[in-house]
């Protein structure tokens, strides 16, 4: 980092606004149609949004998840999932079904797995039931909560700032949940709440890196009042680039630990923060700062508060 501080890279971000903010574009229609799925039920949701029964088992000695597995499919169970808690040997198992099955579902893992793991004394440490009218109230209020943080970051960069920095970093916050989101739908990955959870923190993310960007836009548009609007930005971006990849970097490494150490439970709220860093780290160079400059071009950035 010390040597890319030395050498003052000269990198022409806002000549390539164009490219940058048709991919951004592509990304952010994929996040849109990933909404729409899951407004449709046509995602992959989880027990949270779609319905279905969780139920935790403990045993008194580890039973391989495979073993567990197979017994079910052989009992006629079907859409599951497993995670082992590794604590106390304990599985859990989330089904997905209707309503009118999630009782007869429950009982019928538990005695399944009494009667194939007797050994091991499986007993129901608790059951969880959601209906899919409970799915689609958590559904919209997931969208509202997201749609709510977005708003207030709007309000908070329009005090701090100027209006149109605060529609840049809408914008780019904005399309960062919708990259990620619609990865994740493009992937087939679960959509539940641990990903709203880790999208809201993505927002919170990328808001901190985009705020670094545009406190230098502001020191640069005072310093230098003689040069273009153009080129400030491009000397700005530079110079918070070395900061950028820091932080960036660090945190990606973080995440990337949880990814592959943390255990299957947190294995996608990981994958999507990795994404998030990704997306947000770019969205702050290639989307947040060209919309100022298109927004304001020369007169109004260099017009004093």
């Amino acid at each position: 980092m010390m040597e890319l501080l030395k050498k003052r890279p000269q990198i022409d971000f806002m000549g390539k606004r164009y490219i940058s903010l048709t991919f951004s574009a592509l990304l952010m229609i994929l996040g849109i149609i990933a909404i729409i799925q899951i407004g449709r039920g046509k995602a992959n949701l989880g027990i949270d949004f779609a319905g279905g029964t969780a139920v935790q088992i403990k045993f008194n000695n580890t039973v391989p998840l495979s073993d567990i597995r197979n017994a079910l499919i052989e009992g006629g169970v079907t859409d599951f999932d497993l995670q082992d808690l590794f604590a106390e040997n304990k599985v859990l198992i989330r089904v997905k079904k209707g309503e009118e099955r999630l009782g007869g579902i429950s009982e019928k893992i538990v005695s399944i797995l009494t009667e194939r793991f007797s050994d091991h004394n499986p007993v129901v440490d608790s059951t969880t039931e959601i209906g899919p009218k409970v799915g689609s109230r958590l559904r919209r209020d997931a969208m509202w909560a997201i749609l709510a943080a977005i708003i207030g970051i709007l309000i908070y960069i329009t005090v701090r700032f100027q209006f149109r920095f605060s529609v840049g970093a809408t914008l780019a916050t904005f399309h960062d949940v919708l990259a990620v989101l619609g990865i994740f739908y493009l992937l087939g990955k679960e959509i539940n709440l641990i990903l709203v959870s880790a999208l809201l923190m993505i927002a919170g993310y990328s808001l901190t890196d985009t705020v670094v960007v545009f406190d230098r836009i502001r020191e640069n548009l005072r310093a230098r009042r003689k040069e273009s609007g153009f080129n400030i930005i491009n000397r700005s971006i530079n110079e918070v680039l070395s900061r950028t990849i820091i932080t960036s970097v660090t945190t990606f490494f973080a995440a990337f630990a949880l990814f592959f150490f943390g255990g299957e439970v947190i294995h996608d709220f990981a994958l999507a923060i990795m994404l998030g860093i990704i997306v947000g780290t770019y969205s702050s160079m290639f989307v947040a700062s060209p919309i100022v400059y298109m927004l304001g071009r020369e007169k109004a950035l260099k017009k004093k508060r």
